[in-house]
């Protein structure tokens, strides 16, 4: 069996270093061409050396240098800035592509890996939130297979595999982040580091803010519509504390289907490179250790980016981009301390209030609807 040769983008992020485990297990399957990263050289430059890769990435320029030095007594081509991300994504020695770049940074190099035909194991949800009728038109004309990295997602995926007849009702789950035991008059007061307080999962400190707010949620409302082809109407949420369940597929007849399984992302990043096979791994789940699983109803006043969401999918063009774009400056200024939680949803109303929407958007549209809604939000929250 011939190695598949994977370009991870991404890397030095949680996403990033978990792959990176499926890889040192599976060292017979898989093999590390290439690796970018933000501006994490110094992880970066190690990953690259353990995993003697052909290439690395650093999106920062300012970061060149002591990456460059760092990696000079290796045989690693350097390369610097977001162009060269999208480039290494596209290089004919990759055959799969690791999308775990965080925000809109994820579009560009999934296009430019979609048109090369390149598989795509996608953890940027962004992707589709932004641009995902564009995507899928261009991921259906190459034949690039997309599979699902994202826990709900992936759980679709796998209640749908050997299913052929349609479905009633996708049903995602939501843990309800790390504010969901705080009352809502609360929330005007909430801190960072309350916010990055995940109580299940270890991730990213965007996506968990994105967690506790829902906009990650309403985000992967999106990505499903767009995944799995339905719209609205045909997408649920429901609040599930314990995140066991993943996510569900109810069908015409009545019957659901849920994947299971302990909160880690292990599990579907493996799926996702290994599909159809699944990785051999030490995982066990104990059902008598988890003898709950609650369900409730979202509190939509609580959270009110999920219709937002909602509303940016049913409208569809360029307002999940615009929602995207302001939300990416919130969270920043709210991690950066310069703005209060309840800010971030404020600016979020404020740019999809204020920005030029565009009905059926090209890639360059896409381009100018997020420049717009970032400098809209950076003017609401007064960074400038």
């Amino acid at each position: 069996m011939e190695k598949q040769r994977i370009a991870l983008l991404g890397s030095t992020g949680s996403i990033g270093v978990q792959t990176l485990d499926i890889v040192r297990e599976n060292s017979s399957r898989f093999e590390i061409t290439t690796l970018t990263a933000h501006r994490n050289w110094q992880r970066l430059a190690a990953q690259a050396i353990e995993f003697g890769t052909d290439s690395v990435v650093i999106a920062d320029q300012q970061y060149y240098t002591p990456l460059k030095e760092a990696l000079s007594a290796h045989p690693i081509k350097v390369y610097a800035g977001e162009e060269a991300v999208a480039q290494v994504a596209a290089a004919s020695n990759v055959d799969v592509v690791v999308n775990a770049l965080v925000g809109y940074a994820g579009l560009l190099p999934t296009v430019a890996a979609i048109k090369k035909s390149k598989k795509i194991a996608l953890a940027n949800k962004e992707t589709l939130v932004v641009g995902g009728e564009l995507v899928m038109r261009l991921a259906k004309q190459f034949q690039a297979p997309i599979l699902p990295i994202d826990s709900e997602h992936s759980a679709i995926f796998q209640c749908l595999i050997g299913e052929h007849s349609p479905i009633r009702r996708l049903i995602i789950t939501c843990s309800g982040g790390s504010l969901r035991d705080l009352p809502i008059e609360a929330l005007a007061d909430v801190t960072p580091e309350q916010a990055l307080q995940h109580p299940q999962w270890s991730m990213g400190a965007k996506i968990t803010i994105d967690s506790s707010t829902l906009v990650n949620k309403g985000f992967e409302v999106i990505e499903a519509a767009w995944l799995f082809g339905l719209d609205a109407d045909r997408i649920s949420v429901i609040q599930h504390p314990q995140s066991i369940v993943h996510s569900m597929v109810e069908f015409e007849d009545g019957a659901i289907k849920a994947q299971l399984g302990t909160p880690d992302m292990h599990m579907p990043i493996s799926l996702a490179l290994m599909y159809p096979q699944r990785a051999v791994r030490d995982e066990h789940f104990s059902f008598a250790q988890n003898p709950t699983l609650t369900f409730t109803e979202v509190d939509r006043v609580k959270y009110p980016a999920l219709d937002i969401a909602y509303n940016c999918l049913r409208q569809g063009g360029s307002a999940a981009c615009t929602m995207n774009g302001a939300n990416e400056v919130a969270v920043a200024a709210f991690l950066a301390k310069k703005c209060g939680y309840l800010d971030i949803v404020r600016t979020i109303e404020h740019a999809l209030c204020k920005a030029q929407f565009i009905s059926s958007p090209t890639l360059e549209d896409y381009a100018a609807a997020d420049r717009e809604s970032r400098q809209l939000a950076q003017e609401f929250l007064k960074l400038r």
